[in-house]
C-alpha cells in the first residue's frame, strides 16, 4: 500500500513548477507568450485548488483514497497529454490549471490522508518515505520532459509526461488501495487516538495555530525557493556555482525528510515544528550575507533541511492532533489556506525585488515570517479529545 502511494507521489510531479520550467522557452518561441502569462497559470491553479480542497477532503473520508487518487492520476494523464495539442494560451490555462489543481489538492489529500488512516506508530516514517518518492518524481519528470523535447519537440514532452503519469500511477493505486484501513493499534503511544469531527477541530486553538504556522511558513518556502538562484547571482556568485548551491538545497531537503522518519513518536511535534521555523529563519539570515559558494551552501543547506522537515511533519501534525476519522475534511480546510499562502510567496518576493533593486527586503520579510512561525508552533499544543475513540 505504501509502495502504491509512492508511485502516485512520483506520478504527481508532471505539472510541478520545476517541470513546467522546462517548457517555458519552447512555448515562448512557439507562441510568443510572456513569462508573466505562463506564471499566471500556476497562481490561478492555486486558487482553484483552494476552492476544491474542502469537498475533496470530505470525499476522501466518505469514499476512500482509491477513488480520489485514481481520478487524479487519470485526469492528470489526460490533461498533460492534451497539452501536446495546445493551440492557444486559453487552452493551455484550462488544461494546465486542471492538472496543477489536482497536484495541489487531490494528490496531497489522497497520499497523506491514506497514510494517516493506515499508520499510527510509524506514521512519521511512512510520511517520510512518501515524501521522498515525490522528490524522486520532482527530479525525474523534468529530465523526462527535457529528453522528449530534445528528441521530438515540446509537444512530445507533454505526451511523455502524460504517459509516465498513467503508467506509474494508475495500476498500483487501483490494485492496492481497494481495502479499508486496519484498526491501527495506538496502544504503543500511550492511549487511544483522537477522532475529532471537523466542527470539533475548528473549535480548538490548536487548529488555528497550526493554520497560522502554515500561512506563515508556506510563503517562505515558495518565495525563497523560486528566487534563490537569482539572489546568489546578484551577490556575485557565478551561475554555475549558484546552480550547484541550489542542488544542495534539494539534497538537504531530502535529508530533512528522511531524518523526520526516525524522530521519536513521543517527542511533541510542536517543538520540532518550532525548530523548523528557526532553521528557515537562520538559513535566510545567512543567505542575505552570502559572499562565497561555501557560505551559500551553508545557508541554502539549512533552509533546505527545514523545508524537507516541514513538508513531512505538517501532514503528520494534522493527523496526530485530530485523528484519522475525519482527516480529509479537516486537512482539506487547512490545504485551502496552504495553497493560497504558497502562491503569495513568489509574487511578494518578485514585487519587493523590483521595488528595491535587490532581494534584501524580501529576505527580511521571510526571516520575520519564519520566526513568527516558530512562535505559532510552540503555542500549538495538541488538543485534548474528551471522548475515547475505539481506534
Amino acid at each position: 500500500m505504501l509502495a502504491a502511494l509512492c508511485c502516485a507521489g512520483f506520478a504527481r510531479q508532471g505539472p510541478a513548477v520545476a517541470t513546467l520550467s522546462i517548457f517555458v522557452e519552447p512555448l515562448i518561441r512557439e507562441f510568443g507568450w510572456s513569462r508573466t502569462a505562463l506564471s499566471g497559470a500556476v497562481s490561478l491553479a492555486g486558487v482553484m485548488a483552494a476552492l476544491v480542497s474542502p469537498p475533496i477532503g470530505r470525499l476522501l473520508d466518505r469514499r476512500g483514497s482509491r477513488l480520489v487518487l485514481c481520478a487524479a492520476v487519470l485526469v492528470n494523464a489526460l490533461a498533460l497529454a492534451l497539452l501536446a495539442l495546445t493551440p492557444s494560451l486559453a487552452v493551455f490555462y484550462l488544461l494546465y490549471c486542471i492538472a496543477r489543481m489536482n497536484w495541489a489538492a487531490a494528490f496531497d489529500l489522497g497520499i497523506y490522508g491514506t497514510i494517516s488512516k493506515w499508520f499510527v506508530e510509524r506514521r512519521a516514517l511512512a510520511n517520510s518515505i512518501a515524501t521522498m518518492a515525490q522528490m524522486g518524481g520532482l527530479v525525474a519528470m523534468p529530465l523526462i520532459a527535457q529528453f522528449a523535447i530534445t528528441h521530438g519537440g515540446w509537444r512530445t514532452g507533454w505526451l511523455a509526461l502524460g504517459a509516465v503519469t498513467l503508467a506509474v500511477g494508475l495500476l498500483p493505486v487501483w490494485f492496492f488501495l481497494d481495502r479499508p484501513p486496519p484498526e491501527a493499534d495506538a496502544a504503543a503511544r500511550g492511549g487511544a487516538e483522537p477522532a475529532f469531527s471537523r466542527a470539533q477541530a475548528v473549535a480548538t486553538p490548536a487548529f488555528w495555530l497550526l493554520m497560522l504556522f502554515t500561512v506563515l511558513v508556506y510563503p517562505v518556502q515558495a518565495g525563497v525557493s523560486l528566487h534563490q538562484a537569482p539572489h546568489l547571482i546578484e551577490r556575485g556568485l557565478e551561475p554555475t556555482s549558484a546552480a550547484l548551491i541550489v542542488s544542495s538545497f534539494s539534497f538537504m531537503s531530502g535529508v530533512g525528510t528522511l531524518a523526520c522518519g526516525f524522530l521519536p513518536r513521543r517527542l511533541p511535534l510542536r517543538f520540532v515544528l518550532a525548530l523548523v521555523g528557526l532553521l528557515l529563519a537562520l538559513g535566510i539570515v545567512l543567505l542575505k550575507r552570502v559572499a562565497s559558494p561555501a557560505e551559500g551552501t551553508l545557508a541554502v543547506g539549512l533552509f533546505g533541511l527545514g523545508i524537507g522537515a516541514m513538508l513531512t511533519l505538517l501532514p503528520l501534525a494534522w493527523a496526530d492532533y485530530f485523528g484519522r476519522a475525519n482527516y480529509g475534511a479537516i486537512r482539506g480546510l487547512a490545504l485551502s489556506a496552504q495553497v493560497l499562502a504558497q502562491a503569495t510567496g513568489p509574487l511578494l518576493s518578485g514585487v519587493l525585488r523590483d521595488a528595491t533593486g535587490n532581494y534584501q527586503l524580501a529576505l527580511n520579510v521571510f526571516a520575520v515570517l519564519s520566526g513568527l512561525s516558530a512562535v505559532a508552533a510552540l503555542a500549538a499544543r495538541a488538543p485534548v479529545f474528551k471522548t475515547v475513540s475505539s481506534a
